[in-house]
């Protein structure tokens, strides 16, 4: 499957319309970001129940602010809307067939138990009301 170019058109739909999306993001003028598309795109062959998508952060600034992107090329996994892994750097191949295969092997009904119980745990804002 082709990697798909994410803008902020398409990016919610993308995401929330596909179980397992990993986004690179990257900028032409990067040297790891371009060394790295390769990889990203002979593993994205290999899973095709897999979405594969790259966000520009030159033309996707907006995109790039939003999930805080300080460094690229940084990969993101997205499991049913959920961001299970955030990583800057150029992976090896083999660490990108990991992290994959790890996402999909995720107990996705544990992981959002874990995310209601830490919310639970957490504080109130400040100048939230409570009762």
């Amino acid at each position: 499957m082709a990697v798909q170019e994410l803008t902020k058109e398409n990016f919610e739909q993308v995401v929330t319309g596909s179980p397992t999306v990993i986004v690179d993001y990257w900028a032409p003028w990067c040297g790891p970001c371009r060394a790295f598309a390769p990889t990203f795109e002979r593993v994205s062959e290999r899973h095709p129940d897999v979405v594969f998508a790259k966000v520009n952060t030159e033309d996707e600034q907006e995109i790039a602010g939003h999930f805080q992107i300080r460094s690229i090329p940084t990969l993101m996994v997205f499991r049913d809307n959920i961001i299970i892994f955030s990583q800057p750097g150029a992976l090896p191949e083999g660490a990108l067939e990991q992290v994959i295969a790890k996402a999909k092997a995720l107990d996705m009904d544990d992981v959002r138990k874990q995310i209601a119980a830490q919310q639970a745990d957490e504080p109130p804002q400040a100048g939230a009301a409570t009762g």
